[in-house]
């Protein structure tokens, strides 16, 4: 970790190739493509230029006579499920689901929506590679064809259902269609809470973000992002792809979470990888954090090895509160370590 934060151009070969590993066995783009003509795609940071019969970095779009094909706002590539609320969710420690924040406008109940549950959506698709993937499988079902309407997916959500919570991969890939989903459920739900949320990398295209915003703060759900690193190099090496439109994007949610005190509009998460994401990517993390709004519920996440990273630890008990108390120190005033059955007694 050290060698990429002081040396980052040293071992680019080496990071390139195991980002090659990564995505060819999956028949994905090793880079987001830049081709010089064909059509292009705005919805994320990777904004890939399809040369003919190309497809984007994501998996989700091709090159098909010079016109841009795949998932659309009304189509996509997804699955859902009803999950029981409280469920484990990033934000369950502080989200109207699973504490009753809100209430009564946001919550059905004073505390944890016992007898409610969430719309669980699972996006086949990423716009990152992060190589400790804990969903890696969705790579299996990116190139399917996207055949999951707005209006089918809008239909899932029953009267019990008090959340709808995105994630995946990632939404960000196709965040158009999350967009139209949530405004048909809301259309057909109105007059009950319903909250929407969004759990993801941060990656999209701000306008786009805006938009999420808006319903997410009206609906009394929250956005989610996970800030898999504060140094550039670093989050290139272990996602494949540069952090600056995340951490843009969470200072522009940053503003509209003054707007919304409770329930918290946005939560922050960041996965304590063994050997990578150590004290000092938590500290500057959380200083940035805290600049911003130092309400911000933070959540540092045990780790378990995945995907690429297998053959590492899971996160000690020493590791996490060395996280935590450093956190702490920049001005944070809701913190904690989720996953806490995953640690180990290790240093």
């Amino acid at each position: 970790m050290d060698c990429i934060r002081e040396d980052f151009t040293a071992v680019v070969p080496d990071i390139e190739e195991a980002h090659r590993e990564s995505r060819s066995q999956f028949n994905l783009p090793i880079h987001p493509p830049r081709s010089e003509t064909g059509p292009q795609c705005h919805i994320c940071v990777n904004e890939c230029r399809l040369p003919p019969n190309g497809r984007s970095y994501c998996g989700l779009r091709y090159n098909e006579g010079n016109r841009l094909k795949g998932a659309t706002a009304n189509r996509a590539n997804v699955s859902w499920y009803h999950d029981s609320l409280p469920t484990n969710c990033v934000a369950d420690w502080v989200c109207p689901g699973g504490t009753g924040a809100g209430y009564p406008r946001f919550a059905y109940r004073s505390g944890p929506e016992y007898g409610y549950k969430n719309l669980a959506v699972f996006y086949h698709a990423c716009s990152f590679d992060c190589l400790f993937c804990q969903n890696w499988h969705y790579r299996d079902l990116a190139l399917r064809e996207s055949n999951i309407t707005a209006s089918m997916l809008a239909d899932a959500v029953d009267a019990h259902t008090s959340c709808i919570c995105y994630f995946g991969g990632d939404p960000t890939p196709q965040l158009p269609h999350s967009i139209r989903v949530a405004r048909l459920a809301l259309e057909k739900n109105k007059g009950r809470i319903l909250r929407v949320c969004w759990e993801t990398n941060g990656s999209m295209r701000p306008a786009l973000l805006k938009q999420t915003a808006e319903i997410a703060l009206n609906s009394g759900g929250c956005i989610k992002v996970d800030l898999k690193a504060w140094d550039e190099g670093l989050h290139i090496a272990l996602c494949g792809v540069s952090n600056k439109r995340t951490l843009e994007n969470f200072q522009l949610l940053a503003e509209y979470a003054r707007k919304r005190p409770s329930p918290p509009f946005l939560i922050a998460s960041t996965l304590l990888v063994p050997g990578y994401i150590d004290r000092e990517e938590i500290s500057r993390l959380s200083r940035f954090i805290s600049s911003l709004n130092p309400d911000i519920p933070y959540s540092l996440l045990a780790f378990y090895p995945h995907f690429m990273m297998r053959d590492l630890p899971t996160t000690s008990r020493h590791h996490a509160e060395e996280c935590l108390a450093e956190a702490k120190t920049q001005g944070l005033k809701s913190i904690r370590v989720g996953n806490v059955h995953l640690l180990s007694d290790d240093y």
